[in-house]
């Protein structure tokens, strides 16, 4: 295959100096296309010229085509590449009738705009040359399989995204992270699989070049040759569409069923639900563009709309894809379905109690949706070494998994790569997927699996409030401290500077005492003040005082000192508890009563700030305490480098 792409992308040196590198893409990739469609067609070509010609209409054309020669797709023209080239003179012309001729399922051309670039080649003296090296190219079916062909289309986008400075991971996620995610997806299924005649459907909402869509098939065929599998996707990228589109032609697919948008604005499969989803959609993307279409989905159909449990900020769309999966799953009623999505870490933990992430997750895990998050290992795409983590959802559990969540850590299961690809330089091998398979089957706890129940991940975020403690004192730098408070700025000055030095600097620990005082003095000599400036007014003459008695408000119950309010995290498990969100208030007083009470006996909890958080702190579950290396040890490493230090600098001196 690496033989095969050099080939193909040695043909982009025919372009150079007409065009620039990150150009090359815009004619390679059609030609490509359009070589394969070129040698499907050729064994049908005459036959299909011959069908055209007693056919009334396209419709009828394309029942007949279907049915005699088995393809959903055909062209009329009498061109093929390899005729083409021996007509130089009208090249251009014959190019673009044979690309018009093709049936009108088959629009990836327009995709690329590709007219304008055979006027561009046309017009610089390229296209006789670019057109000649591809009909030298075999990319028949029987030559080149589907996936040897995803997997060419893949390293030629590669390579364009590499000469451009554009991101590779945006088209594509790497074979070996689709076929483990595959794998998992079809894990509980392998018995109805292998069911004679069985039919399932596959849906990607980012289907880019349409791997994730290959792949699916290419595993499902192999367990089950008479199964009939229908591949469903959408792709908002033009180019990444007209490649997915023609792979599903080549197929045989449907390819009505690839459609071009935006998911997020716009469901275009809005009626259909699927048995099996998969997603890699792009990571910390904004969704500024679809906004208005997803709040007024959420605002008019609410847990009815693709995004039940809320939305994240508008900086990341992951988690709407993450529902939008969940969404599309077929209904429990119907067998129901599962889903694979890889995201990023963020999902995971980002937003505390009742932010949108936390209200998503929160939604997902309440209706125990969520099978298997799997930490994939570094390092594995093209555009990003960050850690990445494939979910797995799930609407109808077997009876083991109901209420339970698997965390595998397959961060440790790579294979080195002899050469780097962008970022990717692991990979997952057979056998590191074998591994992963392996302790998602055992379903058990081990080093690198755990299992959880969905209460586990839920939290409470509550408010522990301490009492305000202010002492009082009329001395003469809080005097002057609160009368340039502007709220006192209308005030006679003058006589409230004589009555608080009448006052004197007493220091007072107690506020009803000391008001008691201050008013008393204030209506002794006429001087009469608004409620919020008498606050203004012994607000700058007291100070905080540990040892000072509680502010007391109009029913006598302390008021709090916002300045030492703090928020705790109450797990649903504190305690042992396996109430899960039932156990509230028995969990809370608990932890109260042994976290927070002992340590400031005053406190007390705000109930009515009380919210539900959920997050999945994978990491923390697989984290293993490292001992630090013994000082002697240390002492010793560090004696040999000053020795060898000293040595040096002797060797200098002499």
């Amino acid at each position: 295959m690496s033989s095969l792409g050099n080939f193909v992308w040695s043909i982009a040196d025919q372009l150079r100096g007409v065009y620039k590198p990150h150009q090359y893409g815009s004619v390679i990739l059609p030609m490509t296309i359009l070589r394969r469609l070129d040698c499907i067609l050729e064994p049908t070509r005459d036959r299909v010229r011959e069908l055209a010609a007693s056919t009334p209409n396209d419709e009828l054309l394309k029942v007949r085509v279907k049915r005699e020669l088995g393809l959903n797709f055909y062209n009329t023209s009498p061109w093929s590449l390899a005729k083409l080239v021996g007509d130089p003179d009208g090249l251009a012309t014959n190019l673009s009738e044979y690309i018009a001729s093709f049936s009108s399922n088959v629009d990836v051309f327009e995709r690329f705009k590709f007219d304008n670039e055979i006027a561009a080649m046309a017009e610089k003296n390229r296209l006789l040359l670019v057109v000649t090296k591809f009909a030298e190219v075999d990319l028949h079916p029987e030559t080149i399989s589907n996936a040897e062909m995803g997997d060419l289309f893949e390293e030629l986008i590669r390579k364009f995204a590499e000469a451009s400075n554009e991101t590779a991971g945006e088209h594509f996620t790497p074979r070996d992270a689709i076929r483990l995610m595959v794998d998992l997806l079809f894990a509980e299924d392998g018995d109805a699989l292998s069911e004679r005649g069985i039919v399932r459907t596959v849906y990607d909402p980012t289907a880019g070049t349409g791997g994730m869509l290959s792949v699916a098939e290419e595993h499902l065929l192999s367990r089950n040759p008479n199964a009939r599998l229908r591949l469903y996707g959408q792709e908002i990228n033009d180019q990444s569409y007209a490649i997915c589109k023609s792979d599903m032609i080549a197929k045989g697919q449907d390819s009505t069923n690839i459609r071009l948008g935006d998911t997020l604005a716009e469901d275009l499969f809005a009626s259909t639900q699927f048995d099996y989803c998969l997603s890699n959609p792009p990571y910390g993307v904004d969704w500024h563009s679809s906004e208005e279409a997803v709040k007024n989905e959420r605002a008019t159909r609410g847990t009815a709309s693709r995004f039940p449990g809320g939305l994240p900020s508008v900086g990341d769309g992951q988690m709407l894809f993450l529902q939008h999966l969940a969404s599309k799953m077929r209904p429990v009623q119907d067998g129901g379905g599962r889903a694979g999505i890889v995201l990023n870490g963020s999902p995971l933990f980002n937003g505390g109690a009742k932010s949108g992430p936390s209200e998503i997750r929160r939604w997902l895990l309440e209706n125990d949706l969520v099978d298997a998050i799997v930490a994939l290992p570094t390092n594995m795409f093209y555009n990003t070494d960050i850690a990445t983590y494939v979910w797995i959802l799930d609407n109808t559990k077997p009876s083991a998994r109901v209420g339970k969540i698997q965390l595998i850590d397959g961060s440790g299961f790579f294979t080195k790569m002899r050469k780097n690809l962008g970022a990717k330089s692991r990979e997952l091998s057979v056998a590191d997927r074998d591994k992963i398979l392996a302790e998602y089957d055992a379903f058990t706890d081990s080093d690198y699996s755990k299992i959880f129940t969905t209460d586990t991940f839920g939290y409470w975020t509550i408010t522990v409030e301490r009492p305000l403690r202010l002492n009082f004192a009329c001395t003469l730098e809080r005097i002057d401290r609160a009368l340039v408070d502007k709220k006192l700025a209308k005030a006679d000055l003058d006589t409230l500077r004589k009555v608080l030095t009448g006052v004197g600097g007493h220091l007072y620990q107690n506020r009803d005492e000391f008001l008691a005082v201050l008013k008393s003095a204030l209506v002794e000599e006429g001087v009469k003040l608004s409620a919020p400036q008498l606050k203004a007014l012994w607000t700058a003459l007291s100070e905080r005082d540990e040892t000072a008695d509680p502010c007391l408000d109009h029913k006598g119950k302390a008021e709090p000192d916002s300045s030492l309010r703090d928020t705790e995290n109450v797990p649903f498990t504190y305690g042992g508890s396996t109430a899960g969100a039932d156990g509230r208030d028995e969990v809370i007083k608990k932890y109260l009563k042994t976290e927070v009470l002992p340590h400031v006996p005053d406190a007390w909890m705000d109930e009515s700030k009380t919210k539900v958080g959920y997050e999945i702190p994978f990491t923390r579950h697989f984290y293993k305490y490292v001992p630090p290396r013994p000082l002697e040890e240390i002492d010793a490493d560090l004696e040999k480098q000053v020795t060898k230090i000293l040595d040096l600098l002797r060797e200098v001196e002499e």
